[in-house]
């Protein structure tokens, strides 16, 4: 497409032929010489404009020019210098990610109750706190939870990386631990268990978050296990003064910044960032008696 725009845009070719019947097939060397930067952004504003072509669109057009462009000028070796080697894709409008508000956080944790009220509560906890993604949280073993509390998880790409537990974490876990199923268990490394005795799945999980949601008054707003996540980061960047390396670091993002390349995250770091987390000194106990007395005033 690009080449049949620059034909029909230079003259090249009848202004009676249509677009797509523009013969491409003949195009030589001399003609990509004379291609410039300025010709692949009028390209992408002719997309725009008279193609209606989206951001998301005219952003993989641009990374396909720019590859097509630095094969023949590298590889080929056909071009002296790359013409788009400095064209910038058009940028994609960041929302930002759904998340809870601290009050919202200590309501959810505060409407946690029944049967497996402790193991639901470390779960809530867990992601609100360290940020875990749903298949991280339920592949958790109990060997992951190590005496340092500190936690080893199995991320994307079978990537492994250690998380600080903070006391809001270690309180929850060790109080979990204290009625977790043993006897009966087929699953018995696994740190959460479902009531048929297995490893919990990520639909159970879902189910969870999603009752608590909704018991506390959040339901329909479009939260799930991964806002929680997303609250995680939220909740440590606003009142912990966390620097947004930190942030990807403990979340396991795998792309960074230019800039992680000149930055040495440091363990202690790490684990400051996570204690930083406004519900790291928060307990069950503490969330039930923080909504009893907001009812009772």
């Amino acid at each position: 497409m690009f080449f049949r725009y620059l034909l029909t845009a230079r003259g090249t070719v009848p202004a009676d032929v249509p677009f797509e019947k523009v013969d491409i097939s003949q195009l030589h060397i001399e003609f990509m010489k004379t291609i410039t930067l300025n010709d692949a952004y009028s390209f992408l504003s002719y997309c725009r404009s008279e193609r209606d072509n989206n951001v998301s669109t005219r952003s993989r057009k641009a990374v396909a020019l720019k590859r097509f462009f630095r094969y023949i000028s590298l590889q080929l070796k056909l071009l002296d210098e790359n013409p788009l080697q400095e064209l910038e894709s058009p940028k994609l409008k960041k929302t930002l990610p759904k998340y809870l508000t601290l009050e919202q956080s200590l309501e959810l944790l505060g409407c946690v109750d029944g049967k497996n009220k402790e193991r639901d509560y470390c779960i809530i906890t867990l992601f609100l706190n360290c940020g875990l993604r749903l298949a991280e949280l339920v592949s958790i073993n109990t060997n992951s939870v190590r005496t340092d509390n500190t936690l080893k998880i199995i991320g994307k790409g079978n990537k492994e990386r250690v998380v600080y537990l903070n006391d809001a974490c270690v309180k929850a876990i060790n109080k979990y631990m204290t009625v977790r199923p043993v006897d009966g268990v087929k699953d018995k490394n696994a740190l959460f268990i479902s009531r048929n005795m297995r490893r919990i799945n990520p639909r159970t999980v879902q189910n969870i978050v999603k009752k608590f949601i909704e018991k506390s008054g959040l339901g329909g707003e479009g939260y799930s296990v991964h806002k929680l996540r997303h609250t995680a980061a939220t909740l440590m960047y606003q009142y912990g003064d966390v620097d947004i390396l930190l942030i990807k670091e403990i979340l396991g993002h795998e792309n960074l910044s230019t800039t992680e390349v000149y930055t040495h995250v440091v363990d202690s770091q790490l684990k400051s960032a996570v204690d930083k987390n406004p519900l790291s000194g928060v307990s069950q106990t503490d969330t039930n008696s923080k909504i009893k007395n907001t009812a009772e005033n």
